[in-house]
């Protein structure tokens, strides 16, 4: 194209010079001399000279052409790594060989940039337009990743995080973020900002810790609550840039060897900021970016899964369309982490199956291939899961044919017969994918299989009774970490079978469900206030409601304004009625269970 252009370009270069040919003829005497006189000379000197002059213009021509050319330069890339992508990777028909392949939580680094994702679907041009007539911005110390810096931030001082490496043994590389004292102090002055439960003191230490990042999660949910999702988007990728420029020179997000244990209260921020930000990338409409997060904070410890990222992962695999990734990671860890028995997994690969099915670009035997095992997928997901399919369908706003809704199998009885642990992961699964069932083919190959699975229970399957035992030994009690993955979801339907062991603690959004076995570096210190030192009626309420902090334990701290008696006043009222509505009388006390932290056995 750029031959093309130029070759175009170099035609006025040619009539030019038979004008100026034909102005040289047709002269005055001055002309006429001066043509007496290069005949007089060597005829070699003309030709040179003429292919000079046509050099400089062609390089003129050629200037203008590659500028002209270089507006399409951001476009020609993308197409050139879209015929990479097709080439190498998950989008090829035929697996790669073993060797070839990467590990299945490798994370791209272009994949975690969403202008990426954005160039594909609305062109280069689009997408970076605003941002090529750049002026003078503030330097940032450091070229990151997960964000790109904005010029709106604060300038960024070293907050007092840092990373350090604690072992390295069988390939793994062991990491946890650390805190100063500078830190520190700013981490005691957040959590005393929570327990006034106002806001505006998260402000006032933001003012002096820019980079504070758990001040930024909690800020950032208190602006999406008020519907301000701009402001709740740049503060989580502010926390972002600070703990990123933190990274031990050995930390990789890409390599997937290296762990972060969130049982350290440190390293928790990085996985909230993590999946806060994947929450936006996707409510955005970039999905293959959101996966790419998914996949970096289910790296970080893909053993204990803290944040239980397998109950997400498939959902972001099917909204990119990276149906053959999605098939992949239930291929490699089924054997050993059982994904069948989630219901997602249950029923998310077996659409993937079927949607891999519907492409036309595959030959006729893998389609065929990839159509047979979606029919038997999703046929033993409905035997597993049979109180999953009702639910499906009124969620697609579908009535079901009447042979099936008044079927035993799978009629009311289905739903209220299961474990309550199976009925929270069957809604949040509905709650989330539902609308991926909706399209008329998938419903027609849905109620084709659910027709062979009737037969089957009708024909007395032993498959059937064997999988109705399994339900009743495995959903006995959700692991902790499914809660706090419920919890982050805010998904209504969800949360609404919350366990209310769960439902009566205290959340809050910079450390959900904390994990019982937490590992403290170090300690806050106990408060000392005026209130221990003679104020009996502010000590009596204080024994009554903890909440309660006067005002001057307030002025003291720094994190409130001039005395208010008024707004004292209000506030104690407050936590007053407060403490009523939640009064109430225990007769009986529950025996507690002798493994608090929930982890049922999901194998």
């Amino acid at each position: 194209m750029v031959n093309r252009e130029r070759s175009d370009c170099a035609l006025p270069d040619t009539v030019v010079s038979r004008k100026n040919k034909g102005g040289v003829q047709c002269g005055n005497s001055e002309t006429k001399h001066a043509a007496d006189v290069t005949k007089a000379m060597s005829p070699e000197q003309p030709n040179a000279s003429g292919k000079l002059r046509k050099k400089k213009r062609k390089q003129k021509s050629k200037k203008s052409c590659t500028g002209e050319s270089s507006e399409n330069g951001l476009e020609d890339i993308d197409r050139i790594l879209e015929r990479i992508e097709d080439s190498s990777g998950f989008s090829c028909p035929g697996p790669p060989p073993p060797s070839c392949r990467k590990h299945v939580l490798y994370v791209e680094h272009r994949h975690l940039n969403p202008d990426t994702e954005l160039k594909r679907y609305f062109g280069a041009r689009a997408v970076l337009g605003e941002q090529r007539p750049r002026q003078r911005q503030r330097v940032y110390p450091k070229c990151t990743w997960l964000t790109t810096p904005k010029s709106t931030w604060p300038r960024y001082s070293k907050p007092g995080l840092s990373m350090r490496l604690l072992e390295s043994k069988k390939g793994l590389s062991f990491f946890a973020f650390e805190h100063n004292e500078e830190y520190q102090q700013a981490q005691h002055k957040f959590l005393a900002a929570v327990e006034s439960m106002e806001p505006n003191n998260i402000v006032v230490l933001l003012q002096t810790s820019p980079y504070h990042v758990d001040s930024l999660l909690q800020l950032s949910d208190a602006c999406r609550f008020q519907e301000d999702q701009e402001m709740a988007r740049d503060l989580i990728e502010r926390a972002l840039y600070s703990m990123e420029c933190a990274f031990h020179p050995l930390f990789s997000l890409t390599s997937g060897t290296c762990r972060l244990d969130y049982r350290r209260p440190e390293n928790r921020s990085f996985y909230l900021a993590l999946y806060k930000q994947m929450s936006f990338l996707e409510k955005r409409g970039c999905p293959r970016t959101a996966l790419e997060h998914c996949k970096l904070i289910l790296s970080l410890e893909p053993d204990e899964d803290p944040l239980c990222m397998l109950l997400l992962i498939d959902h972001l695999a099917l909204r990119a369309r990276n149906y053959e990734y999605l098939i992949r990671l239930f291929q490699e860890w089924e054997a050993h982490r059982n994904l069948s028995q989630l219901p997602n997994f249950a029923f998310s690969v077996p659409l993937a199956y079927f949607l891999l099915s519907q492409q036309t670009d595959l030959p006729e035997h893998e389609l065929a291939s990839a159509r047979e095992q979606a029919s038997l997928l999703i046929q033993q997901a409905l035997t597993m899961f049979p109180g999953a399919l009702m639910p499906l369908l009124e969620s697609c706003s579908v009535r079901p044919d009447a042979a099936v809704s008044s079927h035993r199998f799978f009629g009311p009885d289905a739903e209220i017969s299961q474990p309550p642990a199976l009925s929270q992961l069957v809604s949040l699964y509905l709650g989330r994918s539902h609308f991926l069932w909706k399209e008329p083919a998938t419903m027609s190959w849905l109620e084709e299989n659910v027709r062979k699975v009737l037969q089957a229970v009708d024909a007395g399957d032993p498959a059937v009774e064997a999988c109705e035992n399994r339900r009743k030994v495995l959903y006995q009690r959700a692991p902790r970490n499914i809660h706090r993955h419920v919890i982050l979801s805010e998904i209504k339907e969800a949360i609404a079978a919350l366990p209310p062991d769960v439902t009566t603690q205290s959340m809050m959004g910079f450390d959900p469900l904390p994990p019982l076995d937490t590992i403290y570096s170090y300690v806050r210190p106990e408060r000392l206030s005026p209130v221990s030192h003679g104020n009996t009626i502010a000590l009596f309420f204080r024994s009554l409601l903890p909440n309660y902090t006067t005002e001057g334990e307030r002025l003291e701290e720094g994190l409130a304004g001039g005395p208010n008696h008024n707004q004292g006043l209000n506030r104690l009222m407050l936590a007053v009625r407060d403490m009523m509505a939640n009064f109430h009388f225990n007769d009986v006390e529950v025996p507690r269970e002798d493994n608090p932290e929930g982890e049922g056995d999901w194998d």
